[in-house]
């Protein structure tokens, strides 16, 4: 933890968020989050893959200046089955999870998905929904898809039960920027 919390000079702080994320399609969506909410919060992302733990974390965090209204997030598939465990050893961290991984999350904002599933089988029905995309990269139709469809990807994410497959918590994000 920093040595000097952050201070306020009159004015609210607002809150920093910091999003840990497994790949580059995590950071890709964390990046669209920024674009679209575009309050006065920071929102950093920093491609972790597999060495997250919580060793990691602290060192990331550790010399960044710190206020009690700051929030951090692991944004990871669980497509691993070792995945789940390993990021709960993390302390006081908001887990994004999405089993098997975040693109069911993309579809959820244009249908329902609820049958067991693969990652390449996800990835398949986005890429017929959405031609485009590309692993790492939020195409045009999927940003508008994004945008519009975010009431709808939350009730479709509540619908299932956490963790299992296919399930999501990436609404948890969205949840906490709404409050800000």
């Amino acid at each position: 933890m920093a040595k000097y919390p952050r201070r306020s000079k009159g004015k609210e702080i607002k809150p920093t968020f910091f999003v840990f994320c497994e790949e580059e399609s995590e950071e890709a969506y964390i990046s669209f989050i920024r674009s679209k909410f575009r309050v006065p919060i920071q929102i950093k992302a920093k491609v972790a893959k597999n060495k997250i733990n919580q060793k990691y974390v602290n060192r990331i965090l550790g010399p960044l200046p710190k206020h009690y209204k700051d929030k951090y997030f692991l944004l990871y598939d669980l497509d691993r089955p070792e995945m789940l465990e390993k990021l709960q050893c993390i302390n006081d961290a908001i887990l994004l999870l999405s089993n098997p991984c975040i693109e069911l999350w993309f579809i959820l904002h244009i249908c329902n998905h609820t049958a067991e599933v693969n990652s390449q089988q996800i990835l398949e029905k986005l890429e017929r929904i959405c031609r485009e995309y590309k692993k790492g990269i939020i195409c045009g139709k999927l940003r508008n898809e994004l945008a519009s469809g975010e009431e709808k990807a939350i009730a479709n994410a509540k619908k299932h039960t956490l963790y299992n497959n296919p399930s999501t918590s990436v609404y948890l994000l969205l949840e906490e920027l709404n409050k800000v």
